[in-house]
């Protein structure tokens, strides 16, 4: 005990300075200990493997280059030896996960735009003969255009305030509207004249929708219900609650979901219309549903938000993929048989994606009508025709605008459009061209309901 003072050293114990050691490892990494032994367990193995393998090589005369770190996680591939049958490595890169080549499909201009309504024009139909399509707008009129040549056939007055939903019936001569005067009105097409109001909305009437095979009427809106009306003696056959908050889109169809909702509570809600129960719910989403749209063909659905476009299969709601990029408050869905899926949102940007991949293929930019703001270049509502080769929108410049495709365009010679990815630069250039785009009045005729 004493020596130090005495100006000797103790001689040093080896076999106690190990256990000192060993006792402050354990206690400072006693939690990665076991790790770092697998991996120096590995590493050795690994370097035992590798050169055994050299020594085959050598045996073999084969002339196949085997690096010293050979393992599982080197990216190479065991191939066997045409000669003998044994395997030995050589140097392969490992095979990338192949991503699904998206279809091509031609690009979409806009060749004319209808004017004629007084105010915003928040949505449209399409005769299901796809003859004509009626438009309703905040100006609290209902107009019927002709699809070929764009004119004004009839406009129906009656609502007291916007109208913010159509639907034309595919049995009967019936023309379906609801507004924010907390109406649902049913239009005779023969007398164009209202025959049925359907009561029982508390608040303003956002979507309405048909049901394809039975004479069922689905509306919803912003006081938080959704109501199934039978069509011909108005009587309220259910009224759907479990959203938080207001209803901004509705869509009906034959299978199950028969009715699908999606709100600004975040979730969409699929129903079970004989129970009047939700079956689902859905809370992928993280900003308010504003539109949902059935696939024509495929058994599935799309719904947007500001977060994400998404994809659904049903019957159970399952989630197939994201859409993102068009990061903006998405008002409106549309898709055709071609699958072509069009998404348009409150700054006038129209997103063009193919279903099956999500392959973003064209960005557009609604031009502004000449005397209105460019705040003015929001898209309410879009549709494709019956037959999905013209596109119709309805927008906040108090326009009508129809795309229809570029027959000039052609696979593989437009370099615009083409699925080749696109460099930084090229994204640049195009995207200033969007933002700086203007009226060519050469490429679309602007049509005037007064004249």
């Amino acid at each position: 005990m004493f020596l130090s003072n005495q100006g000797f050293l103790a001689p040093i114990d080896e076999k106690a300075e190990k256990v000192k050691k060993c006792v402050k490892a354990r206690d400072g990494y006693g939690l990665v200990f076991d790790r770092v032994k697998r991996s120096n367990a590995a590493k050795l193995h690994n370097a035992e493997r590798a050169d055994l393998n050299l020594q085959q090589a050598a045996i073999q005369g084969s002339c196949a280059l085997v690096p010293a770190n050979a393992g599982p996680g080197s990216g190479l591939v065991h191939v066997p030896a045409p000669a003998t049958g044994n395997t030995v490595q050589s140097i392969m890169p490992r095979r990338t996960t192949a991503m699904p080549k998206p279809k091509w499909h031609a690009p979409w201009k806009l060749y004319r735009v209808i004017s004629g309504h007084l105010g915003w024009v928040r949505c449209v139909a399409v005769e299901p003969g796809n003859e004509w399509f009626a438009t309703g707008s905040a100006d609290r009129v209902i107009k019927i255009w002709d699809l070929a040549s764009g004119h004004l056939k009839v406009s129906l007055t009656g609502h007291i305030s916007s109208v913010r939903g159509l639907a034309v019936s595919a049995r009967h001569p019936y023309l379906f509207s609801c507004g924010e005067d907390r109406q649902v009105k049913c239009w005779d097409l023969e007398y164009n004249k209202v025959i049925r109001h359907y009561h029982g909305h508390l608040s303003a009437v956002y979507s309405l929708a048909l049901h394809p095979n039975i004479d069922v009427l689905v509306t919803a809106g912003r006081d938080v219900t959704c109501r199934v009306w039978d069509m011909r003696t108005k009587a309220n056959v259910h009224t759907l609650t479990g959203h938080t908050n207001t209803i901004a889109s509705v869509v009906c169809q034959a299978a199950e979901p028969q009715i699908v909702t999606g709100s600004h509570d975040c979730t969409i809600r699929l129903w079970d219309l004989a129970a009047g129960k939700s079956k689902a719910t859905l809370t992928n989403h993280k900003k308010s549903v504003r539109s949902l749209v059935f696939h024509p063909t495929l058994y599935m659905f799309a719904s947007a938000s500001p977060d994400n476009i998404k994809q659904w299969k049903c019957p159970d709601g399952k989630f197939i993929q994201n859409l993102p990029g068009h990061n903006a408050i998405i008002n409106c869905l549309a898709v055709n048989p071609e699958g072509v899926l069009v998404s348009g949102a409150d700054n006038g940007t129209l997103h063009c994606w193919d279903w099956r991949t999500g392959y973003n293929f064209q960005r557009l930019q609604a031009p502004v009508q000449p005397g209105s703001m460019d705040s003015e270049s929001g898209i309410f509502s879009m549709i494709f025709d019956q037959s999905g080769s013209r596109l119709i929108t309805t927008e906040a410049d108090k326009t009508i605008k129809i795309y229809k495709e570029d027959d000039t365009a052609v696979h593989g010679r437009d370099t615009s459009h083409s699925l080749a990815p696109r460099n930084s630069q090229e994204e640049e250039v195009l995207r200033a061209l969007l933002v700086f785009q203007k009226y060519d009045f050469k490429d679309f005729n602007v049509i005037n309901a007064s004249t």
